[in-house]
């Protein structure tokens, strides 16, 4: 006679079958439910969002990597001619065009004291000379007493029209402090001043050979006449000095 506890016990096989595979189940297979969206209720505030914004943490360190790779630049170039500047109108300038011409280079300014006596005699300089291989780069800076408050369509027409400038003038540049134009970190550390590398004022100029290099700085009040040499026996092109 067939036991009558067979058919119990496969019902309750069958139910613990069941009961393991209920998602209620604890031993289940982890199963993924739809996302469920809720609204709001009204006038509730809104979770805030992740801002995809550079934090201000990381600007500066951004700013201070951008400086010191201007800096390493300026520190391993070998000349003038290893830099790129911009013009006045924006424009990348690469200052090894300028290879085989002696340079004079100038932070120059409009509203200076010097203004007059420099601008004119640049100009009767480099008529007399630009020719023969020589040229004046003229940077303006309005470090010094903002002297130079105009913008770079201004400068150059100032100087062109006033003083018949035909040398190239260049962006408005820093040539002291954080923001110092790698340009002028080269020069300075070239060639050192009285008191120190700092540029002192307005008109301070650098006399550069035809390899590029810096061969001699002189102050503002230096007028640019007064470094012509005569003498036709000077190195290279007899119009300067120590060139």
């Amino acid at each position: 006679m067939p036991s009558r506890t067979a058919p119990f016990i496969s019902r309750l096989r069958l139910l613990r079958t069941a009961a393991a595979l209920s998602p209620f189940s604890s031993s289940a297979p982890p199963r993924h439910s739809p996302r469920i969206l809720r609204a709001s209720p009204v006038g509730a505030p809104h979770p805030p969002r992740v801002s995809a914004a550079v934090s201000p943490l990381v600007r500066p360190v951004a700013a201070g990597f951008a400086l010191f790779s201007m800096a390493t630049a300026a520190s391993s170039a070998a000349s003038v001619h290893d830099f790129t500047v911009k013009d006045a109108s924006g424009k990348d300038v690469d200052l090894s065009t300028y290879k085989g011409k002696v340079l004079l280079i100038v932070n120059v300014a409009s509203q200076c004291g010097l203004t007059n006596s420099n601008y004119t005699e640049l100009s009767q300089l480099y008529e007399k000379y630009k020719d023969q291989g020589f040229e004046i780069l003229a940077f303006p800076c309005n470090q010094f007493g903002g002297q130079e408050p105009g913008t770079n369509e201004e400068i150059v027409q100032f100087a062109c029209t006033r003083f018949k400038a035909e040398y190239p003038i260049f962006d408005k540049v820093d040539v002291n402090g954080d923001n110092t134009a790698p340009i002028y970190k080269f020069l300075k550390s070239s060639k050192g001043g009285l008191f120190g590398d700092n540029i002192k004022w307005n008109f301070s100029k650098f006399l550069v050979d035809k390899e590029g290099r810096v061969v001699e700085r002189y102050a503002p009040t230096t007028s640019p006449l007064s470094m012509e040499v005569c003498s036709q026996q000077s190195l290279n092109l007899g119009i300067f000095d120590k060139v």
